[in-house]
């Protein structure tokens, strides 16, 4: 054991020092380092409005259609792990991203990046889990590229993709809209994908078996949309956590935000796994939860509709948005006390999704 917790403290990444002339894993994890990454070198360069909202996907207007577009990397390690692969996560996340904007996927592109030496049969692995998953997602792969990289060079296999959808007229969610009195809803127990990955990198063995929820959320989100149209916005917590996620919304929409842990679903194995490992679930990174800030009066509408839901079943309210302390998130313990909710400075686990 002494020397699997010393694996996992040379795999965190401690909090780093305010370098600035080097990338670090840092800058990576979803958390405050990729915050800055976005605020000092991205935005400055291509900053529009679509952009500057810095939402799951950007939503622009075609010919009087209102379009989702999104794009993402995936450098997931391993490759094939518990309840996913590299494959069906680059479609569950690129589906995740539209559907947190209310759009209804269609259409996907598929980059793949290959290290020389790579098995062709692992590659046929994943291209027909990627396949699968896009079929069940009701998505279409319609265009793609292949590039080689030396030995030594790729890791494998690196997908990049990116999502097109329609957006329903009328249907307005941003982080910047939360407002106090709202309610804050997660659709189920949160870090089985980061310790189903962690376990499969390090073999580590549980008593219980550990998968990642990794899933495809359009169809939830469908469901919620069909009982109100009055959701702020949604989010998929995964870099970072839960935690960034919503010191993000805090941070956009200038509020506070008060969660009451005992209302938190964590798995007792997922919890169990975090206590031995030294890691807070808050920031373990999820691939099929979602986030959404409702108004209090169809908060309970919006629950029942997410509980009528597979992937929604052990959906919750665990928090508020509050005027007090714009910018945090706090959380009251069962103790009865308080404290707060950081977001990520470095990188627990790097190379998740």
């Amino acid at each position: 054991m002494a020397e699997v917790l010393k694996t996992i403290a040379e795999m965190s990444c401690p909090t780093p020092l305010p370098a600035k002339d080097t990338i670090l894993l840092g800058h990576g994890s979803g958390g405050k380092l990729s915050a800055e990454l976005v605020r000092d070198v991205f935005l400055p360069a291509f900053k529009n409005p679509a952009l500057s909202k810095l939402d799951d996907q950007a939503i622009v207007q075609v010919n009087g259609s209102r379009i989702a577009i999104t794009t993402d990397s995936f450098v997931v390690k391993p490759l094939f792990f518990p309840g996913g692969d590299i494959g069906s996560l680059a479609v569950h996340g690129t589906v995740n991203d539209l559907a947190m904007g209310g759009a209804q996927p269609l259409f996907l592109s598929a980059a793949f990046i290959l290290e020389e030496g790579l098995s062709m049969d692992v590659l046929r692995r994943v291209v027909e889990s990627l396949h699968k998953a896009a079929d069940s997602a009701g998505v279409q792969v319609v265009t793609g590229d292949t590039k080689v990289v030396e030995k030594g060079s790729g890791d494998g296999l690196f997908i990049n993709t990116t999502g097109i959808g329609l957006v329903p007229d009328g249907l307005e969610m941003s982080a910047d809209r939360a407002r106090p009195g709202d309610k804050v809803l997660l659709s189920g127990s949160i870090g089985d994908h980061g310790i189903a990955i962690l376990a499969q990198r390090e073999g580590l063995e549980f008593e219980s078996a550990i998968q990642s929820d990794s899933a495809a959320l359009h169809t939830l989100v469908a469901e919620m949309l069909k009982v109100t149209g009055d959701i702020r916005c949604m989010r998929d917590p995964t870099r970072g956590g839960l935690s960034s996620t919503l010191n993000e919304i805090a941070a956009q929409s200038r509020v506070g935000i008060e969660l009451i842990e005992r209302a938190i679903p964590i798995r007792d194995e997922v919890k169990g796994a975090c206590e031995l490992l030294g890691l807070d679930p808050l920031y373990v990174a999820n691939e099929g939860k979602l986030v959404a800030i409702v108004e209090p009066s169809v908060a309970e509408t919006v629950l029942a509709a997410m509980r009528r839901h597979p992937l929604g079943k052990d959906a919750q309210i665990i928090g508020t948005v509050t005027e007090k302390n714009p910018g945090l998130v706090v959380m009251r313990t069962p103790l009865g006390t308080t404290r707060i909710v950081d977001m990520l400075a470095g990188d627990q686990l790097p190379r998740i999704c």
